[in-house]
């Protein structure tokens, strides 16, 4: 086992010691000694990201296998009861790029816990597939129409961004897929995918160094090593903005105004979380306060980035009346005009900074942002200390923010998507909006 210091002058709620097992296995451990309870979680790189038109959903339905037993635990009652018992509370999630196994958990609790979860993670015996199949079935369902249709609008607009890449599948994958998976299926599925060098084990909260080593070496040092698995990079074939509608019956459109934006690595990626918070990280910030404070145009508008190792989405989300979509959709592309083209004022920039430096010290009341902050960063090797990040970030001044929102405001990087029910020439506006837009200039 090799083992190397993380965090600087950073204080101890959020230094991290990272090891890495014999097997290959990463190891992150973060001591927050001033809490109450202690934080486990395993992320490994699985997920729609790395599947095939053919088995996409399988990452998302082994996530449901997984907690529902192993040899010695026979069902996911019993496997939440031993948890529960303990004090615990387990989770699960499956993302476009990695999936999250993870207990929180008493610190007394924690050596038996974490055998228990060492033996579920490598152990799983797939029991009562059709009986997980029928609730993972039921999830679908939700994003479909009573026909039968996609009518997510993050869905369809990934789809429409991406096509036939990886990036576009639904995490679910459909009825046809979750029908076809087998226990041979997903025991291929989970040899390959939950391995040690495809994997990071997350240490937080009440738990001190040289326990969490030994536990992790206990209860995942016979991990198999695998391999680290990768997905080919989405090419850019656009080159205008790209428009979909899909109808669907309800009191309000989901919108979607949607840039193809920059990775997780690219030298601009500090002034583009600094471009965010801007542009919505509280109630004063510019998109909140152009269209609903000032106009009253919505009630909900929110805006997010989703960034990958080698791509990323920006996205604007909002439930609009069907008659204000052409316009709403204008004002969000005049926002991004505006920075484009003026970039931030210094009062925005002041708030943001201290806004970033706050965030970072509330994370040491949470030990599952500092294992998602520590684990993710090591997953996608961009490992980086807190203070180091919230340096980078402060360092951030108007021009590189309005580099960045220049270099996405783009119509060749435009998508946006409308599901409802745009009548009496609310598409053909919304169509003149989108496909007229010239960006800054």
């Amino acid at each position: 086992m090799s083992t190397s210091g993380g965090a600087g002058a950073i204080s101890a709620p959020l230094a991290a010691t990272t090891a890495t097992l014999a097997n290959g296995l990463r190891i992150v451990v973060a001591p927050q000694p001033q809490l109450h309870r202690a934080h486990v979680a395993l992320w490994s790189r699985v997920g729609s990201r790395f599947e095939t038109r053919k088995d996409n959903g399988i990452s998302h339905f082994l996530e449901h296998m997984i907690y529902r037993g192993t040899l010695r635990l026979p069902s996911a009652h019993a496997v939440n009861l031993a948890f529960e018992r303990l004090g615990g509370l387990l989770f699960a999630s499956t993302q476009v790029d990695h999936g999250i196994f993870s207990i929180s958990l008493p610190p007394e609790s924690l050596d038996e816990a974490c055998a228990l979860f060492g033996e579920v993670l490598s152990q799983p015996a797939f029991r009562d597939i059709d009986i997980e199949r029928g609730i993972v079935l039921e999830e679908i369902l939700e994003d479909l129409d009573d026909e039968g249709n996609q009518v997510d609008a993050d869905n369809i607009s990934r789809a429409l961004i991406y096509g036939d890449h990886p990036l576009g599948f639904t995490i679910t994958g459909g009825e046809a897929h979750v029908r076809s998976f087998d226990e041979k299926l997903l025991r291929q599925h989970h040899e390959l995918h939950y391995t040690a060098d495809n994997s990071v084990l997350a240490f937080s909260g009440a738990v001190d160094e040289a326990t969490a080593l030994r536990i992790a070496e206990r209860d995942f040092g016979a991990l198999p090593r695998g391999k680290r698995i990768t997905s080919p990079a989405p090419g850019r074939s656009q080159k205008a903005p790209r428009l979909q509608i899909v109808d669907n019956v309800s009191s309000q459109t989901e919108l979607r105004v949607c840039f193809r934006a920059l990775s997780e690595t690219d030298p601009l990626r500090p002034a583009l979380d600094v471009l965010m918070r801007v542009v919505d990280d509280g109630m004063s910030t510019r998109l909140y306060h152009r269209l609903c404070d000032s106009r009253g145009l919505c009630y909900d508008v929110s805006a997010g980035y989703d960034g990958y190792e080698d791509d990323g989405v920006i996205d604007v989300a909002a439930g609009v009346q069907h008659k204000r979509v052409a316009l709403v959709t204008r004002e969000v592309l005049a926002m991004f005009e505006e920075l484009a083209l003026e970039g931030p004022t210094e009062e925005e920039l002041v708030k943001v900074r201290r806004r970033i430096a706050w965030d970072t010290r509330a994370m040491a009341d949470s030990p599952e942002e500092v294992a998602a902050f520590h684990a993710g960063g090591a997953l996608f090797e961009r490992a980086v200390a807190p203070a180091a990040h919230v340096a980078e970030l402060i360092r951030v001044g108007a021009d590189e923010v309005r580099e960045a929102a220049w270099a996405i405001a783009r119509p060749d990087r435009l998508d946006v998507v409308a599901v409802g029910l745009l009548e009496d020439g609310e598409d053909e506006r919304l169509t003149d909006v989108v496909e007229g837009w010239k960006g800054p200039r």
